[in-house]
């Protein structure tokens, strides 16, 4: 059986999907337009997630995965997020117990500020005397 010559044979992997649009300049654009669109709507609505509790952060970070797809920037700052959240996990992580409750600690105190502060804000309900109507009711 005879060896194979890298560089005269072409690379026998199927083209994937992608790689079949990007094929033709009109789908390459129409790609970059999509990818690009999808993207914006997606950090978009993270951005407004953000101050509300749930996954802000975590749908900005999927945003920015689809924008990866087609832009340089994006993947380099994709590899930027991803690598200084795992370096901040694995320091937080070797600390003692008391400090990673303190961290535990500060992140809810800064979480429930936001939340109060985008509450107050937005539809004019201070959440703590709710609360403390709440709590304090006979």
């Amino acid at each position: 059986m005879p060896q194979s010559d890298p560089v005269t044979e072409s690379d026998p992997r199927p083209l994937g999907v992608l790689d079949r649009i990007r094929a033709n300049p009109t789908g390459r654009m129409a790609l970059k337009i999509g990818v690009g669109l999808l993207g914006a709507i997606v950090v978009a609505v993270g951005i407004v997630l953000i101050p509300l509790p749930g996954p802000g952060w975590a749908i900005v970070i999927l945003g920015l995965a689809i924008w990866a797809v087609e832009f340089a920037w994006a993947k380099q700052l994709l590899h930027f997020t991803r690598r200084n959240v795992q370096a901040w996990t694995q320091w937080v992580l070797k600390q003692p117990l008391p400090l990673r409750a303190l961290i535990g600690l500060a992140g809810f105190v800064f979480i429930s500020a936001v939340v109060w502060l985008s509450v107050k804000l937005t539809m004019d309900i201070d959440l703590a005397v709710v609360i403390w109507d709440f709590i304090t009711r006979s």
